[in-house]
């Protein structure tokens, strides 16, 4: 038998979600039939699978010492790992880091080492803020996803209360993104809203622009303002109101003004005249614009985090 202790980051699961974390190894049908058992004990007595943990319960787990075995070599590579992060903001909670283009977030089929929660989980090790040991199911999280050639700001959740709050906040529009891109054209109107359905081909990772509801197409809504225009370039400011894959590559190329860059929906001609492989799209400014109550993270209401070097504007667009 062996016991595990409810720390704050792991209160307020459910005791079949939290077991499945904490034992990896343990197959689902199994816990399942050892929770119905009652060799997973909740302080002491049996428990439903369903019930919420809270911080200091204690689990007795009459399970096989073979579902307890951990990688050995994780807290070696945390330690060695070298993280390299531009940091915008940091605070007991939270991390903002802005993301490189050309960095994937989450290990990939074409990445699993070189990734931002690695360089993320490896810095927050080094400092001792997190230890994988000291945690029964927790690992540090992000909170939002950017496209491996998209830069900007990207969130990082250090404990579990604020991973919850931020996704609650981000399901329910109280967070503020706002991009930059670079078009191949001038937008017309040069101020205005894309509404439309988007549909993903999974297996090309590509998506399609729809005016009308199709079966499997999800409703995307865009809005942009021109910020400059210089020869067949225009700097335009773009804002989701809903978080769909490839919307804002999509709905520019929708009005006819591709992303410069973008070697799926784009202009293949304009792109090699100008010697840009990645797609001109720059997550530069978050704001936190809670309308409801913030919790723990209630001192962030109203303040706004910006990227002020995005490298395709003093490239094209000077110091505008």
């Amino acid at each position: 038998m062996r016991e595990i202790t409810i720390r704050k980051n792991d209160a307020g699961q459910r005791l079949d979600r939290f077991v499945a974390k904490a034992l990896p190894l343990l197959p689902p049908a199994l816990l399942q039939k050892y929770i119905r058992l009652k060799r997973i004990k909740v302080n002491g007595k049996g428990s439903a699978r369903d019930v919420r943990l809270a911080e200091g319960d204690v689990l007795q787990l009459y399970i096989n010492d073979e579902f307890f075995d951990q990688p050995t070599e994780e807290n070696r590579f945390l330690s060695i790992f070298r993280p390299q992060l531009d940091i915008v903001y940091e605070d007991e909670n939270l991390l903002l880091v802005n993301k490189r283009p050309g960095l994937v977030v989450h290990a990939d089929e074409t990445e699993k080492v070189n990734t931002l929660i690695n360089h993320i989980q490896a810095y927050l090790y080094q400092k001792k803020e997190w230890s994988p040991r000291q945690e029964n199911a927790f690992a540090p999280a992000l909170c939002n996803r950017i496209d491996r050639n998209t830069g900007g700001i990207v969130i990082a959740a250090k404990n579990a209360e604020t991973l919850r709050i931020l996704n609650d906040k981000i399901r329910d529009h109280e967070l503020r993104k706002s991009y930059l891109c670079v078009t191949v054209g001038r937008p017309r109107p040069a101020e205005g809203r894309v509404e439309g359905f988007l549909y993903k081909d999974e297996a090309k990772k590509q998506v399609t622009f729809y005016d009308r509801p199709i079966p499997g197409g999800k409703t995307a809504v865009t809005l942009y303002r021109t910020l400059e225009t210089r020869g067949p370039l225009s700097l335009v400011e773009c804002e989701l109101l809903t978080g769909r894959t490839h919307q804002i590559r999509v709905s520019m190329a929708r009005l006819g003004c591709p992303l410069l860059g973008d070697g799926k929906y784009g202009n293949g001609q304009v792109n090699r005249k100008y010697g840009e492989t990645k797609q001109a799209l720059y997550s530069y400014r978050l704001s936190f614009d809670f309308t409801t109550d913030g919790g723990a993270l209630e001192y962030l209401r109203g303040r706004t985090f910006t990227v002020e070097d995005v490298p395709f504007r003093s490239k094209y667009f000077g110091d505008c």
